[in-house]
């Protein structure tokens, strides 16, 4: 960390919304981790609440975060502080936050009053389907066979 960071608008940190390059915008303690940190970027800065705003570039984290890098996505462009304290982060995950720290957000940027934003939807990933018809054809084969081993047993079963 220097000692004058470097100072980012909402409206570009909102920008980092991808799997490759993810920021987020986390305002709230001045003594906050960072529990997501794969090329993705946290940000806190201050709020109307006097609260610090600090950005943090997260998105090397992305793979390795517990809660799936779904849950870092669907935080950007946002103050994501509700959703980063509701999860109840331990010492350990607010300690890694230094780490990714790339600077502060302006918080002029920031809505006087706050708009809903819909959470991103994941693309649908057509291959997922094949591998779905292919568990249960794994099912119902072999049951399938079973059941002709059974009725072939049964028929020709002489008495």
């Amino acid at each position: 960390m220097g000692s004058d960071p470097k100072v980012y608008s909402l409206a570009e940190v909102s920008e980092h919304n991808y799997n490759k390059d993810c920021w987020l915008v986390i305002g709230g303690k001045l003594i906050i981790s960072e529990a997501c940190t794969k090329n993705s970027t946290l940000i806190f800065g201050q709020s109307d609440s006097g609260k610090i705003l600090k950005v943090y570039d997260v998105t090397n984290f992305l793979e390795e975060h517990p809660g799936g890098d779904e849950v870092l996505l669907s935080a950007t462009g946002k103050d994501a502080t509700d959703d980063f304290e509701d999860v109840g982060h331990s010492t350990t995950a607010r300690e890694m936050m230094d780490q990714y720290y790339i600077g502060e957000i302006d918080p002029s940027t920031f809505p006087k009053k706050a708009t809903y934003k819909p959470a991103k939807q994941a693309h649908y990933d057509q291959d997922k389907t094949s591998e779905f018809i292919i568990r249960i054809l794994q099912f119902l084969v072999p049951l399938a066979i079973l059941g002709l081993a059974v009725a072939v047993r049964f028929y020709t079963k002489t008495s």
